[in-house]
């Protein structure tokens, strides 16, 4: 069983009715949670096998995510289809992605994720939005091939990525039970990162499927608030770089926010600096304590 998960924060109802209807028309989804996050979202009840959630209260794209995962793990779901409000899937864009598992599943059973291609929504001919994510030296995300135009690209069909992002993903009920899905307390993102390095160090592997393909448009919800937006992508990189990245890399980081603090917004920066700082030691500690759980079993596996 698949079922999509869909989180939104006071989306236009024009664009979260796109999304919706286009996984309806795509077919072979079995049910449809939209978990609400702003309170404001209403399903036309022609879209059809959907159930809106609405937590009152705002959990952030990771605790939203999460909360639609449980449901759909309830309800006996195999494979987690996971889409931000301003994705609109082709018509057969679950082919490619229900291979790449099926293939696995005479395999070694350990394909955690698998990304569709995300195009830029409107560009003729097309555009690139993501092809998977990439860290710079100083922490920072971005997306793979982004810009570059689709017909630039080799057709290949498939291809193991390190980190994805959490815009359209496609994820095992496995992989969810043994990482915990994604870690609520980032709000907002970096959580795809976060997961993508924490599901590998459990020997779990993602794969992008280039003909999987899904157009991505830009949320308004977080377009809104750009300096929150600001504050959530400088703490959180400095989370993901303390918690799983080098010293180097960390020190790296800090020196790029620190240089940040300097130039406008000077209160946000600041503020970002020292709640990254600030959870710092807590990050090493767990890092640690899971070195020592992986070391642990390995021996435990030798013996």
């Amino acid at each position: 069983m698949l079922i999509a998960v869909v989180v939104t924060y006071r989306a236009p109802r024009e664009m979260l009715e796109t999304c919706l209807n286009a996984l309806r028309e795509a077919g072979r989804v079995d049910r449809i949670i939209v978990v609400d996050n702003g309170g404001t979202a209403s399903i036309d009840d022609q879209v059809g096998a959907v159930e809106l959630v609405q937590p009152g209260t705002n959990l952030g794209f990771g605790g939203g995510a999460n909360l639609g995962f449980r449901r759909a793990i309830a309800l006996g779901a195999d494979l987690v289809a996971l889409l931000n409000d301003d994705v609109r899937v082709d018509a057969d864009w679950l082919t490619p992605i229900l291979g790449a598992f099926a293939d696995d599943d005479t395999g070694d059973g350990r394909l955690g994720v698998v990304q569709p291609m995300l195009l830029n929504e409107g560009s003729d001919p097309p555009t690139i939005n993501s092809a998977g994510v990439i860290l710079d030296r100083m922490g920072q995300g971005g997306d793979i091939a982004s810009g570059r135009a689709l017909a630039d690209i080799e057709q290949f069909d498939r291809q193991p990525i390190e980190l994805f992002t959490g815009g359209c993903i496609v994820l095992r009920r496995q992989f969810l039970e043994a990482t915990g899905g994604f870690d609520e307390s980032l709000f907002l993102y970096y959580e795809d990162v976060d997961l993508a390095r924490r599901g590998a160090t459990k020997g779990w592997r993602y794969e992008l499927a280039h003909r999987s393909q899904v157009w991505h448009r830009g949320s308004a919800s977080t377009s809104a608030q750009p300096g929150l937006t600001r504050y959530l992508q400088e703490r959180n990189r400095l989370w993901n770089l303390a918690r799983h990245e080098s010293a180097a890399a960390y020190a790296r980081g800090v020196w790029l926010s620190i240089r940040r603090v300097r130039h406008r917004p000077r209160a946000i920066h600041a503020r970002a600096l020292l709640a990254g700082l600030t959870r710092t030691p807590r990050a090493l500690i767990s890092r640690m304590g899971a070195r020592k759980s992986r070391n642990h079993s390995s021996r435990t596996h030798t013996e």
